[in-house]
């Protein structure tokens, strides 16, 4: 059976299956209320994806710092690096954003105007350890005979790293960044809990001033799939291509 087909096949029974439990529901829908607040989701759905980008962005340089720092051969940067990495890692991303605003951002005398600033920064500091152990992982797959034949030909330990092992190392790591940017654009939408105007932040707007639960929440999930889909297709296809290209 072709691979297009058992997809579809599988599409078609979750969809029969979510038609047979949405009809059994003994509700009357109300879209033509929420239709009216389609322009906020449009722009919570824009700033979440610009958010994700940016916490994207900012746990890639993070999580290359950290993955350097986690080789160091000094124990007490090894240390700072794994520290950070076990108790981002170990606690919720609910727990460091309310700690992120309430408590570090309270301390520090920050205003609410740098609220999305904060939530974003906290994102990719959670986001940032995982890129930390992926990062570490693409380094440590690069034979030590590679930097042994840089430093002979007079290459400089940082030269070697920044011309022969880091650009190998992003190719190997990159199908699981665009993996870590689904997860990472899921988790945003925990900054609706600091009022950042992001998507689910939106959704739970329209609700509030609608109550109309399922038609505000359900094309919150129609949003996420319309960004996460096409992300999982390319992690798929990064994850296919550097796979031949190393064999």
């Amino acid at each position: 059976m072709p691979r297009w087909l058992a997809h579809l096949i599988v599409i078609a029974l979750f969809a029969a299956a979510a038609g047979w439990a949405f009809a059994s529901l003994d509700m009357t829908w109300n879209w033509g209320v929420v239709w009216e607040y389609r322009q906020a989701f449009w722009r919570g759905w824009w700033m979440t994806l610009g958010l994700a980008l940016a916490a994207l962005l900012a746990s890639s340089l993070i999580g290359l710092a950290a993955a350097v720092m986690l080789r160091s051969r000094f124990p007490l940067v090894e240390a700072v690096a794994r520290i950070y990495v076990e108790v981002i890692r170990g606690t919720p991303l609910l727990v460091q954003l309310l700690v992120g605003w309430y408590v570090v951002a309270a301390a520090l005398h920050v205003g609410t105007g740098y609220r999305t600033a904060v939530g974003v920064l906290v994102l990719a500091l959670f986001s940032g350890a995982y890129m930390a152990e992926i990062f570490r992982g693409g380094l440590d797959a690069i034979p030590k005979a590679q930097v042994d034949s840089a430093r002979a030909i007079g290459l400089t330990r940082w030269q070697a790293f920044r011309l022969v092992i880091l650009p190998q190392a992003v190719r190997i790591v990159l199908p699981a960044v665009a993996g870590q940017l689904v997860s990472l654009i899921k988790d945003s939408s925990l900054l609706s809990v600091l009022s950042i105007g992001e998507f689910t932040f939106a959704a739970r707007n329209v609700n509030s001033a609608t109550y109309s639960t399922l038609e505000s929440y359900l094309p919150l999930a129609v949003g996420y799939l319309a960004i996460t889909l096409p992300l999982s297709a390319l992690s798929r296809w990064l994850e296919r291509r550097f796979r031949y290209e190393a064999a």
